[in-house]
């Protein structure tokens, strides 16, 4: 459902995020732009650069074409009085706006908790919305203080709250998002191109987006020379006082420990069998056999979002260098089909 009001909005993304004309639209573009501008006095993470980012890469997801298939592959929505409710991690910018739009595009009434991290923009886009089609003034709301009543719900946090989900709504349908990294997996013969894109993919919102790339995989002899090489165009970071903060922490804690450590004077690289790497640092492992790599990320495979490869990862669905942060419209997160689940809903 909604398909055109939908594709509307991305019109008005792409527009605020690239200053391109919306004739008949700039109250909407104007919104989102100056919520852009100012969304790091609210909160240090959400600069203007990486909210832009996050609208452009909206906009891309709600082209017409995919919409379009999207509606032939899971029907046309029917309304119904059933209730979803979306509790919003707040991680990214719109990090909730997937979830959102597959519970309307189902036909479904929406409830929505906003992270407080994240709540003016979503917010803005659910006012656009209603604005765009008055048919969801009341198909789609915002909880606040009071409690409202739902038939389902979506749920996204940590792994600690995902305990605190698990026990207050086990007995509805539901939907309980944990922790999730995404990795690289390098062959050694990556070109600038692809050094330059894989720089996307671990800076973007400051690799605090469960799509970051938090490590990477190299063969045994890699020499991180030409990757640092290429990922100084990204020195930029270092200059957000709470990334910095976070370098010199962890650096600070690493030394300490007598750890050793690659430094490039804006991001840290430390060999570490974990896959979650604190803000400012990257993870790396070395392999010799892709074969068993393949066979151990997917026995991981629970815990990764994304993987990013040239190489084939057997049983393992790759992303092209750059891509990690651009899913499309059927990318679901941590692999569940929210169309799925929310057509189970009757």
């Amino acid at each position: 459902m909604y398909k055109d009001t939908f594709i509307t909005l991305g019109k008005i993304f792409f527009a605020a995020a690239t200053s391109a004309e919306c004739p008949g639209l700039e109250t909407h573009v104007n919104a989102l732009k100056e919520i852009s501008q100012n969304y790091h006095n609210y909160n240090g993470w959400f600069t203007e650069k990486f909210v832009k980012m996050q609208l452009l890469s909206l906009a891309t997801m709600l082209n017409e074409n995919d919409l379009t298939r999207f509606e032939e592959v899971y029907s046309k929505g029917v309304v119904s009085d059933k209730t979803v409710k979306i509790i919003a991690a707040g991680n990214i910018p719109l990090v909730c706006f997937h979830d959102i739009f597959c519970v309307l595009f189902s036909g479904k009434k929406c409830v929505v908790k906003f992270s407080q991290k994240d709540r003016l923009l979503p917010f803005a886009v659910m006012e656009i919305l209603k604005a765009l089609n008055p048919e969801l003034k009341d198909r789609f709301i915002e909880e606040k203080d009071e409690r409202i009543a739902f038939d389902a719900i979506i749920a996204t946090g940590s792994n600690n709250s995902s305990r605190y989900f698990d026990y207050y709504f086990s007995k509805y349908p539901h939907i309980i998002r944990r922790n999730r990294n995404s990795v690289a997996v390098f062959s050694g013969k990556e070109t600038e191109e692809d050094l330059k894109n894989i720089g996307k993919d671990i800076f973007a919102y400051y690799g605090l987006g469960c799509r970051s790339v938090s490590k990477i995989f190299v063969p045994q002899n890699y020499d991180f020379q030409d990757f640092f090489k290429h990922i100084v165009e990204f020195s930029d970071v270092i200059n957000n006082p709470k990334y910095a903060d976070n370098y010199d922490y962890n650096k600070a804690v690493y030394l300490m420990s007598g750890a050793k450590l690659l430094d490039n004077n804006f991001l840290l690289l430390k060999e570490d069998l974990s896959l979650s790497s604190p803000i400012g640092v990257l993870f790396y492992e070395r392999y010799d056999d892709i074969e068993k790599l393949s066979e151990k990320l997917v026995l991981l495979s629970n815990e990764i979002q994304c993987v990013v490869s040239k190489s084939e990862i057997k049983g393992i669905k790759t992303e092209s260098f750059g891509a990690a942060q651009n899913p499309s419209i059927f990318d679901f997160a941590d692999g569940v089909d929210t169309m799925n689940f929310l057509k189970s809903i009757i």
